[in-house]
């Protein structure tokens, strides 16, 4: 029989927030089965929580953000993916801050950590979602589409396609959710340079720096763009590699930017509240569409939740 977990004992790890640039720290505590996914600001009166579930999206522009009343929490699908992927159902996690850490800029800490902590089976069956018959989402003017259709099992393939020559058509394909930890859960945001010094210059990344997103430069920058950039991340020097990366880092795989994408609709899915027996296939994904579609099978009477 597979029965829900929980973690075995706390854990927390700190770190600055990608977009508030905070100094925050986030513990994972147990719960009991069937609690699911709850997050609560300890730094606020009366510690207000907010339940994971898409109904508690309200915010998509620079990640997935969550609130219920006074209880409000940014950013949290690399946090999400990595109790997907480890299969934990059940957690408090307690923040001190409005965004937890962005560290690496990919589930890796996060997952690293609750092995640490040890998962811990409960006494009560886990629960999966499925569904009857094909679902889908798309925004067309963004050639964006989202698709849950039945299966035997979990399956996911994501297709990504900027239109550059530096970062064209990739594609990414999880074929058990077993295989998130080690394959996926280590692949990290990414930002083409233009986009980053949008954000930089609308104080809209005050957390970012070079140890916690890939850089991908597909216009080389004069001489005192990178000069700036190494003044703003406090740097000796920034250059742009053979690979049409700055050099603060060197891509993981190929493919790590559809491998990323993967990674954040895993988190986002997690919204549902258990893992899913089904094939979902994704062309060009991001936090808006994830959630919605999220919102989408939640709300379908195709959708159903049985016992695994």
């Amino acid at each position: 029989m597979n029965l829900q977990t929980t973690i075995h004992s706390p854990i927390s790890v700190s770190g600055k927030g990608l977009h508030t640039g905070q100094q925050v720290t986030v513990t994972f505590e147990p719960m009991p089965a069937n609690s699911g996914i709850v997050f609560l600001r300890d730094d606020l009166p009366g510690k207000p929580t907010v339940k994971a579930t898409p109904l508690t999206v309200f915010d998509t522009s620079r990640g997935t953000s969550i609130k219920d009343g006074d209880a409000m929490v940014h950013t949290i699908e690399h946090l999400m993916a990595s109790l997907a992927g480890l299969g934990i159902d059940n957690v408090l996690v307690r923040t001190q801050g409005m965004e937890t850490p962005i560290l690496d800029g990919s589930s890796r800490i996060y997952v690293e950590m609750l092995k640490e902590a040890g998962i811990q089976e409960l006494d009560e069956r886990k629960r999966v979602g499925m569904v009857k018959k094909e679902i889908s989402f798309s925004i067309p003017e963004q050639q964006v589409e989202l698709t849950i259709r039945p299966a035997d099992h979990f399956k996911m393939t994501v297709n990504v396609d900027y239109g550059t020559k530096i970062l064209s058509a990739q594609t990414a394909v999880l074929d058990n959710l077993q295989y998130f930890y080690p394959e996926f859960y280590n692949c990290r945001t990414f930002v083409f340079l233009r986009e980053l010094q949008f954000l930089i210059a609308h104080n809209l990344v005050r957390g970012g720096d070079l140890d916690n997103a890939i850089v991908f430069v597909d216009e080389v920058p004069e001489k005192q763009v990178l000069k700036q950039l190494a003044e703003f991340f406090q740097k000796d020097n920034i250059q742009v590699t053979p690979d049409h990366v700055l050099n603060n880092t060197a891509l993981r795989y190929p493919n790590e930017p559809a491998r990323h994408k993967l990674l954040d609709l895993v988190g986002d899915l997690y919204l549902l509240g258990v893992p899913l027996q089904a094939e979902i296939i994704a062309n060009r994904p991001g936090h808006l569409a994830n959630t919605s579609f999220a919102k989408k099978i939640l709300e379908s009477d195709d959708f159903f939740v049985t016992f695994l």
